[in-house]
């Protein structure tokens, strides 16, 4: 939007707050309408799959998003509060099969799921009333569900993450720190936000060995000496700073001819 104000120049009008939330909104659903189309044509070609992702909200609702995919892409079909459905296999399965309807039951290839018991049961049980599509376990939820394994366990792994989240939660919780940080890995950050929580865990572990020799360089720079260095220096020089010190370091051999000596 920014380039194409940019590129108009000076003298552009800006539209109306009518113009947004009626006209250009309109224009743009019946344009969005019309993409679903096309996407629909497709799933008649080629088949498509209904895809399921369960998440909680801020207010501890379960919430499900439906989207069907082809090989012309994926679209969002909807999104359902099922705080009071996923509970029993017989209303997931309701609810799945009222989706294949919608889509057209010769539509659909597959239903892609978690692996939860009860999403398991109701796919089995759709299987049975579609005798043309498939149910199959998400396979990103198997693998984060490895993940989860492994740090559970095995104890190696479980220890390791915890250290990793140590050390990641003291540089983050210091604004400090986060600028040096960046500034010994060249801007790259430690953390690696994933699509799971177990694999943002794993990914963190891999940029934490990545950068193993930038943050051995970071806790051991001089940097973190200069204030030292500032407070002793002005206690030095407002008490201990006098002549006679300075002649004995000056006579002094082992002072005088050490590779760090100064003259100054």
């Amino acid at each position: 939007m920014i380039e194409m104000v940019g590129e108009f120049g000076r003298g552009i009008n800006a539209p109306s707050y009518h113009e947004i939330r009626v006209t250009l909104l309109k224009k743009e659903v019946d344009y969005i309408k019309s993409l679903v189309e096309d996407y629909k044509r497709e799933w008649k070609k080629t088949g498509c799959t209904l895809m399921s992702d369960g998440w909680s909200d801020r207010k501890n609702r379960s919430i499900c998003n439906f989207l069907v995919n082809s090989p012309r892409g994926t679209i969002f079909l909807a999104s359902i509060d099922t705080s009071n459905i996923i509970k029993r296999k017989e209303q997931v399965f309701a609810m799945l099969d009222d989706f294949v309807e919608k889509i057209g039951e010769e539509n659909v290839v597959q239903v892609v799921t978690d692996n939860a018991a009860n999403y398991k049961a109701a796919g089995e049980m759709l299987m049975k009333k579609r005798k043309k599509l498939f149910w199959t376990p998400c396979a990103t939820h198997c693998i984060d569900l490895m993940l989860e394994d492994f740090e559970k366990k095995v104890e190696e792994h479980k220890e390791t993450i915890t250290k990793g989240r140590k050390i990641t939660s003291f540089i983050y919780n210091r604004s400090r720190l986060i600028s040096v940080l960046k500034e010994f890995t060249k801007g790259k950050e430690l953390l690696r936000p994933g699509a799971t929580r177990f694999a943002t865990s794993y990914l963190t572990l891999g940029r934490l060995f990545e950068l193993k020799g930038a943050l051995i360089s970071m806790f051991a720079s001089e940097k973190w000496y200069e204030p030292i260095h500032e407070i002793i220096n002005e206690r030095w020089y407002n008490q201990l700073n006098r002549a006679l010190h300075v002649a004995g370091y000056f006579l002094n051999p082992m002072m005088q001819y050490s590779f760090d000596f100064k003259n100054t």
